[in-house]
């Protein structure tokens, strides 16, 4: 697959897959029936459901499973559709047992765009701290798992790793966040912030689709950095370049990508902590690689870095030419420290193995 293709289908392909089961390594995705979710606002998604999909072989002791969480408005389809999931894969399949989760809202997991009874914006708001809630009682409840070699994620994907770290410290034995913050930042929220604007004054007045093609400028100016685009998009080939994203990013539901987009501005792991940096970082159990990208204007690598000195950390920075988007530009260098990082102390240790047994 070619780097155009990967990012085609990276930025903007949904697939919606309805597919049921409860049968290890299987190829389609497959859900995991919560019941009514109650949040930490106090509201509920009813008849929630979260979607999953596995790759490779679970050993005997469970102690190979690699958790990964989806990006905005990603899917774990997706995920393995790119190149990240599978036999010598970034999230390595021959060597582990891998479980991505899509998130809330990303139209596979209960969403705005597919629920029965909370069509909309009548879905409720939910944090991120609600989706690590949800992932580890599908992993508890529906999959026997109570402990994990790795979990781990892109984008706001590292940001529901950052949240695992603190919720459930002791559930798994490495950690790696990549291109995601622990907490938000005032750059990042003006950004998140001018999203939701373009999708609540628009969407209301005009729809999904024209609120999403709105957007478009705003978020392909923000992911790439001003050199690439520059590099790669002449002025006399812009009219066409954005009618392009405009259409393409279209294909997203407004109403999906607003409950995500909210979930990510609340995001902030000190919250259980009063706001302490340094309490945060002492309740962390789990060996951690952050991996982070110069450029990067969406998440702020300078606090990923910041929180990863406090734990002792392990850091590895991409190569920045494109920005947020280095673990796909760089994804074969990414795919190195990963392995290079999982590799280490392999061995379980006799409480997870115990664990995992009951």
């Amino acid at each position: 697959m070619t780097f155009k293709t990967k990012l085609f289908t990276f930025l903007f392909a949904v697939s919606i897959f309805v597919f049921y089961g409860n049968v290890w390594s299987d190829d389609s995705v497959r859900y995991a029936d919560l019941g009514d979710f109650r949040l930490e606002n106090g509201n509920v998604i009813q008849n929630c459901r979260l979607g999953y999909l596995t790759r490779g072989a679970l050993n005997e002791e469970k102690s190979n499973v690699v958790l990964v969480s989806t990006w905005l408005a990603g899917t774990s389809k997706e995920l393995a559709d790119l190149g990240f999931i599978g036999p010598g894969k970034v999230f390595d399949s021959s060597k582990h047992y891998i479980i991505a989760v899509d998130a809330f809202a990303n139209n596979v997991s209960s969403s705005p765009s597919n629920s029965a009874l909370q069509k909309g914006k009548a879905f409720p708001r939910f944090s991120l701290r609600d989706l690590v809630r949800a992932q580890h009682l599908l992993l508890t409840r529906h999959l026997n798992i109570r402990h994990v070699r790795a979990v781990s994620g892109i984008s706001m994907g590292a940001m529901t790793t950052f949240q695992w770290m603190v919720s459930y410290p002791d559930f798994m034995d490495r950690a790696v966040p990549i291109a995601g913050s622990p907490w938000m930042t005032s750059y990042e929220l003006l950004f998140w912030s001018a999203q939701m604007g373009i999708l609540e004054q628009i969407g209301e007045c005009k729809g999904s689709e024209e609120a999403m093609k709105a957007l478009a400028p705003l978020h392909v100016m923000q992911v790439w950095p001003p050199d690439y685009r520059t590099a790669n998009t002449s002025a006399a080939a812009f009219p066409v370049f954005l009618a392009d994203q405009q259409e393409k990013l279209s294909r997203y539901d407004a109403y999906n990508w607003s409950r995500q987009v909210t979930a990510i501005m609340s995001h902030d792991i000190l919250k259980d902590f009063g706001g302490d940096r340094q309490k945060a970082a002492a309740a962390v159990r789990a060996e951690c690689l952050v991996i982070t990208s110069a450029q990067d204007q969406v998440t702020s690598r300078e606090e990923a870095k910041a929180f990863a000195r406090l734990i002792g950390a392990q850091t590895a920075d991409l190569n920045g030419v494109c920005g947020h988007f280095a673990f796909l530009c760089d994804q074969e260098s990414l795919k190195k420290r990963l392995d290079a990082f999982l590799a280490q102390e392999t061995g379980v240790s006799p409480a997870a193995a115990e664990n995992n047994k009951k």
